[in-house]
């Protein structure tokens, strides 16, 4: 694997993590999908950070605060997925 695709690989897995956050939470005996997109978010947040702080090398963010954005996106584009896959399924 070349060492320079790792930035988009971490942030593909910051959002394959955060869908698995999403089904966790969806699973909780309260069962309330408006908590879903805020864990996604606050948990891409800090792998975000995370991120930056390991050192990836092309993470795409320099900065903290562009490190937390970029988790943000991230985890709410796994929210994205879960209702684009949704919605082409025909599935409620």
């Amino acid at each position: 694997m070349d060492i320079s695709s790792l930035g988009i690989a971490a942030v593909a897995a910051i959002t394959t993590i955060c869908y698995l956050v999403g089904l966790a939470v969806k699973a909780t005996p309260c069962n309330n999908d408006k908590y879903i997109p805020i864990a996604c978010g606050a948990v891409g947040g800090i792998l975000g950070l995370v991120a930056l702080y390991t050192g990836l090398p092309n993470f795409p963010a320099t900065d903290p605060l562009t490190a937390i954005a970029v988790g943000i996106v991230s985890g709410l584009a796994a929210t994205g997925v879960n209702q684009a896959v949704k919605q082409l399924s025909g599935g409620k």
